[in-house]
């Protein structure tokens, strides 16, 4: 019996712990694997057939599946504990690259990946999908490609995109080959011109603008024309901080600008700044100030003369 809750759901995956209490050393009928995914074992053992060929999945071993995989699974040792992460076929070429091919399916998980495992875990019971959860899953898919693509994701970020040197793929227009923003559209050129800091430095005007895009890691990330792993990797280089805590700061500020003109409600300031509940602003807003948003109130209260 096999039984799954969904932990996390952002653009383009699905997060879910799967709990299995079967107890048979023979295979399962086929199941068809729908869409890429991660797979990682949290507790427990069990069989995987693909392709015809099988491997043993524990917490030491993960495996990655493909879609159209016909797949069968056996549980000699009882039941099991899993992660699970399905990405959808664009969000996948996103991070792996457009060339990237998996030359094996089982992924061996040292302790750094079981530490990504972790917090992706932890990221999940936060409650910020689209930033929080998407940006700890970079660590967990980049290892895991690393082993098992022959194109890992640090290479497939390092070759000339199809668009540099050339114009706007969007419009036409000059701009594109500089790395400097499209004259119409104000889309950024593509990332090889780019230096980092000049990635930071967009991707912050976009989140202090509220450009729709800028609502969650991969959108900005494709907004901008790199990888969401450049654009990880970026904030942390130029600000000591990860894209996670930058954008968490830019909401804070303004909850805080909020709070000081006398904002009544805080499921209403939650909801306009894009918290997933009232206890996530709180938490957010604990973490970086010190304070809850109930004595920032008593704080930012005007005082008689």
């Amino acid at each position: 019996m096999r039984s799954s809750v969904l932990l996390a759901t952002g653009p383009g995956f699905t997060l879910d712990a799967v709990t299995c209490v079967d107890d048979h050393r023979g295979w399962s009928p086929v199941e068809t694997n729908p869409r890429y995914r991660v797979v990682l074992v949290r507790r427990g053992m069990f069989r995987r057939k693909a392709d015809g060929r099988s491997a043993v999945a524990d917490p030491t071993m993960a495996y990655l599946a493909a879609p159209g995989e016909e797949e069968h699974f056996a549980h000699p040792a009882g039941g099991d504990v899993c992660t699970s992460l399905s990405l959808s076929p664009h969000l996948w070429r996103m991070l792996s690259g457009e060339d990237a091919r998996t030359t094996r399916s089982t992924v061996y998980v040292d302790a750094r990946l079981d530490l990504a495992h972790r917090r992706v875990l932890s990221a999940a019971r936060g409650g910020d999908t689209d930033f929080a959860v998407a940006e700890s899953l970079l660590p967990l898919i980049g290892a895991a490609l690393a082993q098992a693509a022959d194109c890992p994701p640090e290479a497939a970020d390092s070759r000339p995109r199809a668009t540099t040197g050339r114009p706007c793929a969007t419009t036409g227009h000059p701009g594109a080959a500089t790395g400097r923003p499209c004259a119409t559209t104000g889309r950024p050129g593509p990332a090889a011109s780019r230096t980092s800091a000049a990635i930071v430095g967009a991707a912050r005007e976009a989140i202090t603008a509220g450009h729709p895009a800028a609502g969650g890691l991969l959108s900005l990330a494709e907004f901008l024309e790199v990888s969401p792993y450049r654009l990880s990797r970026a904030f942390t280089r130029e600000l000591g901080i990860s894209l996670t805590h930058y954008r968490n700061r830019v909401r804070v500020g303004r909850a805080l600008d909020r709070l000081e003109n006398g904002e009544p409600s805080l499921a209403t300031l939650a909801a306009d700044l894009g918290f997933a509940d009232q206890a996530h602003l709180t938490r957010t807003i604990r973490r970086h100030v010190g304070h809850t948003p109930t004595a920032l109130r008593r704080l930012l209260a005007p005082r008689d003369p």
